[in-house]
C-alpha cells in the first residue's frame, strides 16, 4: 500500500487531514478549531508522504517527527500520525487500539473541560453557577474543570489582580499575561474556589486551569491555601498552553512544597520534551495532547513513562473535536493504571454531530465513554453532509 495523496481542508474552524492511498483506503485526523492557519503547514509534508507505506507508521514518522515543535506546531504532525493509525486499522480490519497493544479497559473515563455556557461573571456567585449547571448536565461528569487566574477573564475584571502587563485583547489566541498577584487577586480566587466547592461537595471533583502566567512564589502560597480542599490538580500555572519551554526545575520546587497535585503538559511536544519533567517528579499530573504532543504513540510512550515514576496521566483534549475524541479514545484504552481520564473534547459547531459517522447518540454516560470498535479510529465524516461546508480551494477534499 502507497500514499499517493496528503490533503488538508478547514471544515468550520478544524483543519482535518486526509491521507488517500492508493487502495482505496484513506486516513482522517484533526486539529484544534484554534488552529485553522495551520493548513499550510500540514501540506508542507505532502512531498515526504507520497509513496510512503501509510501501514508503517512508525517509518513514515521517522521522516517528520522532528519538523514539528511545542504547540501549536507539532499539531500537524500530530494529525497526521493519526491519520496513518486510522488507515493502519482499517487495513488490519481492526481499532486502532488494537494496534497499540490492546485494550487495558472497555469504557474511558473523561472529565469535563468544554460543556459550558457562558459564565455570568467573574464573582464567586458566578463561579458556584456555573459548576451548579455542570452539575446538572446528563453526562454526570465526576469531574469538572474551571479557568481562573490568567487562564480566565478575572484578570481583565477585577481591578489590580496582578502587578503585571496586561494584554490588550485582540483576538489572538495564546497571548500570555504574566506578574505577581495581587492581595486582591489572591483573595478573589480563593473566594472562588470556596463558593465552587461549597456547591460541589465531595460529589463532583473540582480542577483549576491557572496559567500560564505565575511567579513562583504566588504559586506556592495558592496551592498551599487550597490544600483543605482536594483539588484534583491545579494545572498550568509556571509554563502551558502556548509557552515553548517546560521549566522542570520550578515545577518541582513548586511540586514539593504542597500536597495539591500540580499538572502541566498539553503544549509539550515529543516524549523527550518530558524526560526530565518526569524523571524529576516535578509534577504531580501530565496531560499530554494527543493532537499536540506528536501523535497517540507518542503519548502512549509518555503515559508508560509516567507511570514508572509514580505520575498520574490526565490528557488534554479540549478543542480537538468529534474525530480528535476517536483518537483520545483508542489511547486512552491502552494506557496504565495511572490514567485518571481526559479532557472531552466539543467540536467547533454544532452541527459537527451530523457530520461525524460511528458515535452513539448519547456519547458520555456517567462520565464514561464506551470503545469504539469500527477499524481504524473509528470514525468517519459524511462526505455528502459535510460538502457544504467546504470553500471552493478544498472542493475536491473527499474525491
Amino acid at each position: 500500500m502507497k500514499i499517493t495523496d496528503l490533503r488538508c481542508a478547514v471544515i468550520g474552524r478544524h483543519p482535518i487531514v486526509r491521507i488517500v492511498t492508493d487502495e482505496g483506503f484513506y486516513g482522517l485526523g484533526e486539529v484544534e478549531f484554534t488552529k485553522t492557519y495551520l493548513k499550510p503547514w500540514v501540506l508542507h509534508f505532502r512531498e515526504a508522504l507520497i509513496g510512503e507505506d501509510p501501514t508503517d507508521v512508525e517509518r513514515v514518522m521517522l521522516k517528520i517527527r522532528q519538523r514539528g515543535s511545542f504547540k501549536p506546531y507539532g499539531a500537524a504532525v500530530s494529525a497526521i500520525e493519526h491519520a496513518l493509525w486510522d488507515i493502519a486499522g482499517k487495513a488490519a480490519g481492526v481499532p486502532a487500539y488494537k494496534l497499540l497493544g490492546g485494550k487495558v479497559r472497555d469504557k474511558v473515563r473523561v472529565y469535563n473541560g468544554s460543556i459550558r455556557q457562558k459564565r455570568t461573571g467573574d464573582r464567586p456567585e458566578d463561579y458556584a453557577a456555573d459548576v451548579k449547571w455542570m452539575m446538572e448536565q446528563p453526562q454526570n461528569f465526576f469531574m469538572v474543570k474551571q479557568g481562573i487566574s490568567f487562564h480566565s477573564n478575572m484578570k481583565d475584571t477585577v481591578e489590580g489582580f496582578h502587578y503585571g502587563v496586561t494584554q490588550k485583547k485582540g483576538g489572538y489566541h495564546g497571548a500570555m499575561d504574566q506578574g505577581v498577584i495581587s492581595e486582591r487577586g489572591f483573595n478573589h480566587m480563593l473566594d472562588c474556589v470556596i463558593a465552587m466547592k461549597e456547591v460541589l461537595g465531595d460529589k463532583v471533583s473540582l480542577a483549576l486551569d491557572c496559567g500560564p502566567g505565575w511567579m513562583l512564589p504566588d504559586a506556592i502560597k495558592f496551592a498551599r491555601a487550597v490544600e483543605k480542599y482536594n483539588l484534583m490538580w491545579l494545572e498550568d500555572m509556571l509554563t502551558g498552553d502556548y509557552v515553548p519551554w517546560v521549566n522542570p526545575q520550578a515545577y518541582r520546587e513548586l511540586t514539593t512544597s504542597t500536597s495539591t497535585p500540580i499538572h502541566t503538559g498539553e503544549q509539550i511536544y515529543l516524549r523527550h520534551n518530558f524526560k526530565e519533567l518526569i524523571e524529576t517528579q516535578a509534577v504531580r499530573v501530565i496531560g499530554p495532547d494527543p493532537a499536540d504532543v506528536g501523535g497517540i504513540a507518542e503519548l502512549k510512550w509518555v503515559a508508560e513513562h509516567a507511570y514508572m515514576h509514580s505520575i498520574l496521566m490526565a490528557p488534554h483534549g479540549i478543542a480537538n473535536g468529534l474525530l480528535g475524541l476517536g483518537a483520545l479514545i483508542n489511547v486512552c484504552a491502552t494506557l496504565p493504571a495511572n490514567y485518571i481520564a481526559f479532557e472531552y473534547p466539543t467540536a467547533s459547531d454544532p452541527w459537527w454531530q451530523d457530520l461525524v459517522i460511528g458515535l452513539p447518540p448519547q456519547i458520555v454516560k456517567d462520565s464514561m465513554v464506551d470503545l469504539l470498535e469500527a477499524p481504524g479510529l473509528g470514525l468517519d465524516i459524511d462526505a455528502e453532509a459535510a460538502r457544504r461546508y467546504l470553500s471552493e480551494e478544498d472542493a475536491g477534499f473527499f474525491d
